[in-house]
């Protein structure tokens, strides 16, 4: 072999190799982020079932897409759980099957931190974490607790994936699970009180000191108002505050989308045809409004869709959130079936059917098996730990 095809060679392998070790980081998780194009369109809301992932009753594909916390960090699709609150760019959604490719899915927790109350008998249920007040509502759902609501005790450290709910400072749960290996407590909120002389704020009940962080590493334009992630010291400080390790703006610089739908609580209001969802400001001056106006409010949960421009949400329709549209939808195979207590797990969340109550299509309650391909419709279950089965479909 000559010089010049041996060199050839060197290079060609080189490149290969180099091209093979940008697919691993981008396709596996536990890495940072990379650099991708944001898809054509913008969907924010609640995961409500799988195959791929469902949100806001949009079906997206996410063989290929990118799945990211708010740190940056990497992750694999299968961490991607039932009741997280997710970011999803994708290519544009098709109405009519109500499906899209996702490019890139972020999602990350409202609140990590350990419980310092419990109210079972008040309605809603709440709980007290970081002295911040959690609303459990019937479409929260809990994992690793095998009873629910009930399960939580004073002193556990949870991560809850919620909504925040600037009316009344409360955070509306929707996904709450055992952490008890965080090292490090988090708290998403909006910054009020803030004292720069004493370097402290607050987020809800929690004085917050960061005393320790450099002025450099603060956010630039930290005031009151602001939507901030805080990471914290796993206990108060002599004064009773809460000790900053970092400070990060949630806001992120917002491209402009062909399309988005956004699901949320109306954060910030001015007039129906000016306000914000989940702290993303809408222009609604020209949209249509399916339920009238009456609705719309500070604090009420809505469906917003339209297209983003220059940061901005401008509505085509604006919607209040229909309760009954959290159904939730699970398409796999059955694993660990258990006939006499009828359970079975699809894509790890368990589903409990019933006899003469749930409904099979192309198939009959006996057909059930480890390894069929199911698609199962239903609504949470009262402890809110497993999904109460209305419909069952065989898949081929």
């Amino acid at each position: 072999m000559n010089t010049s095809t041996l060199h050839s060679h060197v290079t060609l392998r080189a490149g290969i190799a180099a091209l093979a070790a940008l697919l691993l980081a981008v396709g596996c998780g536990g890495g940072t982020s990379t650099d991708m194009p944001a898809g054509h369109a913008l969907t924010q809301g609640t995961i409500t079932g799988f195959g791929s992932i469902i949100v806001n009753g949009i079906r997206f594909d996410d063989s290929s897409a990118q799945v990211i916390d708010d740190d940056g960090q990497l992750h694999d699709k299968n961490d991607l759980k039932l009741g997280m609150t997710v970011k999803v760019d994708s290519s544009d959604i098709d109405r009519g099957s109500k499906s899209a490719k996702a490019s890139r899915v972020r999602f990350g927790a409202q609140i990590v931190g350990r419980v310092s109350a419990i109210s079972a008998a008040t309605t809603p249920k709440t709980l007290t974490v970081l002295d911040q007040i959690v609303e459990i509502a019937a479409t929260t759902v809990f994992d690793d607790l095998p009873n629910g609501f009930a399960s939580i005790q004073v002193g556990d450290v949870l991560e809850i994936h919620a909504l925040l709910n600037t009316a009344n400072s409360h955070y509306l749960a929707k996904r709450i699970e055992p952490k008890p290996g965080a090292t490090v407590f988090k708290l998403r909120g909006v910054v009020a009180n803030l004292d720069t002389t004493a370097k402290t704020f607050m987020i809800g009940g929690a004085l917050i000191d960061f005393s320790g962080i450099a002025a450099a590493d603060l956010p630039g334009n930290l005031a009151n108002g602001q939507t901030v992630r805080v990471k914290l010291q796993t206990v108060k400080n002599a004064a009773g505050a809460w000790v900053a390790i970092s400070i990060r703006a949630e806001e992120r610089e917002m491209e402009d989308r062909d399309e988005a739908e956004v699901r949320g609580i109306i954060t910030d209001f001015t007039s129906t045809t000016s306000f914000s969802v989940n702290g993303l400001p809408v222009d609604a001056s020209k949209a249509a409004f399916p339920d009238g106006t009456a609705g719309i409010v500070k604090g009420a949960s809505v469906e917003v869709e339209g297209a983003i421009v220059n940061g901005v949400l401008v509505a085509t329709k604006v919607e209040l959130e229909d309760e009954n549209e959290d159904q939730n939808e699970l398409n796999g195979a059955i694993s660990a079936l258990d006939t006499a207590a009828k359970t079975f797990v699809v894509r790890g969340v368990t589903v409990h059917y019933t006899t003469g109550t749930t409904v099979f299509d192309d198939g009959v309650e006996a057909d059930l098996a480890n390894g069929k391909q199911v698609e199962v419709k239903g609504a949470l279950g009262a402890n809110g730990t497993t999904v109460e089965a209305s419909r069952i479909e065989f898949k081929p």
